[in-house]
């Protein structure tokens, strides 16, 4: 069965991105362990990432690179922004185990969204947090191989997600 809209993908990948010096920086795996499984066709994926596998079949390999504007966008300078140190305080201390470049917060806005941003720099006085999403300006670097291919059941394509191994189990 070739991989088509409405069927249940299960795929095992490796990602890599690139440093600053164009060096390959391993991201993450899926193993055939613990595969990624999906819904085809319904916007779970990035758009490019399921036109690279469209069509393949159970056991063919992939091998492919979404540029960082088909990604997850280009590095938005207006998503890195200056905050006061103090929003980080308890009890008049900063925990700087928790509080350190590098670090990803969670954050909500006044109407209550919870975002997350990562601390690019930080002193008494003020932090510099990047609310672009980790991998915005980065190209991805994709392989894998398809380990399987069903047609979604109606339950599944009615709540918009797998059901069972991989997926979401309902009680």
């Amino acid at each position: 069965m070739k991989i088509s809209v409405n069927q249940v993908v299960s795929l095992s990948y490796t990602l890599h991105t690139t440093d600053q010096n164009n060096q390959k920086v391993h991201v993450e795996t899926a193993g055939e362990d613990h595969p990624l499984v999906f819904l085809y066709g319904i916007g779970q994926m990035l758009p490019l990432f399921e036109q690279n596998i469209e069509g393949l079949t159970i056991g063919d390999a992939f091998d492919f690179t979404i540029p960082s504007a088909e990604g997850y966008g280009d590095i938005d300078e207006t998503a890195i922004v200056e905050v006061p140190t103090s929003i980080f305080l308890l009890e008049g201390q900063l925990d700087s185990t928790r509080f350190f470049p590098g670090a990803v917060v969670p954050l909500q806005d006044q109407e209550g969204n919870v975002m997350q941003a990562q601390i690019l720099k930080i002193n008494e006085e003020q932090a510099t947090l990047d609310f672009n999403h980790p991998m915005a300006g980065k190209d991805l670097y994709f392989t894998g191989k398809i380990l399987a291919v069903r047609a979604a059941t109606p339950e599944e394509l009615d709540h918009g997600h797998v059901h069972g191994p991989g997926g979401v189990h309902h009680d």
